[in-house]
């Protein structure tokens, strides 16, 4: 398990499979100053 991020810690680079296709890029392709970003499961 990977450690958790803590206040100022950079984003780690992540390449991540959007469900519709295609690919996306973390934090690269974030052009905002603040970003949220939401992780979901799916079903259980």
């Amino acid at each position: 398990m990977a450690n958790r991020l803590g206040q100022g810690d950079a984003f780690p680079h992540l390449t991540l499979n959007l469900v519709g296709g295609g690919k996306i890029d973390l934090p690269e392709n974030l052009n905002a100053k603040y970003n949220v970003i939401l992780f979901y499961r799916g079903h259980w």
